[in-house]
């Protein structure tokens, strides 16, 4: 009975710092769950065709917007992991020059955009871990609204703009503060072009090609499971 006692103490003891081993790491491995939220800029660079056809050479621009965010990276191996971000922001369209210049904004919507991005993380088993990724984005636009200034001038004006289907690249750095939680520096680079058309009741149907490809800033707190 004591030999047996023994034994089963001196296997607790043998186990006792494995786990601590495990419960403390240092940085991630193969399995690995990674869940972060972010505070983000969205900041388009965005390229306009001309509002067309009452409207040639007017062009329009669209706002930054900020938002939180959420995404979820799972390592398959201890350097390759993928993360799907998920968040949605709202921006504005506003006129640049000429009549829809003077009316200021034009309309709002609001944009998900799912991306999906394969990372590489250089030291994976480091405090300070720094990674790159790419991958693919596709983006919804919902509850587009026109504003009242374009009603206004126009009348009754319904806007929808075509989803849009893209490339992506990230870089960024995760940091220990803890051995399970982390602060996270990202940014992104989103392609996204899209067709806005408006449906007006004095000017007919109008359209502008806009390619919005915004640059997205994160900075965000994240935990490993």
């Amino acid at each position: 009975m004591k030999g047996a006692i023994l034994a089963a103490l001196a296997a607790g003891v043998a186990a006792t710092p494995a786990a601590a081993q495990d419960t403390g790491r240092v940085g991630v491995a193969a399995g690995d769950v990674l869940v972060r939220l972010r505070g983000i800029v969205v900041a388009p660079n965005e390229k306009s065709g001309s509002v067309l056809p009452a409207f040639p050479g007017e062009k329009v621009s669209v706002n930054n917007s900020f938002m939180p965010e959420v995404d979820v990276t799972y390592m398959a191996t201890d350097n390759i992991g993928f993360e799907l971000i998920a968040s949605t922001t709202k921006h504005k369209a506003s006129g640049r020059t000429g009549i829809t210049g003077s009316l200021g904004k034009l309309a709002s919507t609001w944009v998900l955009p799912p991306t999906l991005t394969a990372q590489y993380h250089l030291n994976p088993t480091g405090t300070v871990r720094p990674y790159v990724g790419a991958g693919v984005n596709y983006t919804i636009f919902w509850n587009e609204k026109a504003s009242g200034s374009l009603e206004a001038a126009v009348g009754e004006t319904r806007v929808k703009m075509d989803d849009s289907f893209g490339w992506a690249a990230q870089a960024g750095v995760d940091i220990d503060l803890t051995p399970k939680v982390f602060l996270n520096l990202d940014v992104k680079y989103i392609d996204i072009d899209t067709t806005a058309k408006l449906y007006t009741t004095a000017a007919g149907r109008q359209s502008v090609k806009l390619s919005i490809d915004p640059l997205v800033f994160g900075i965000g707190i994240g935990t490993r499971f």
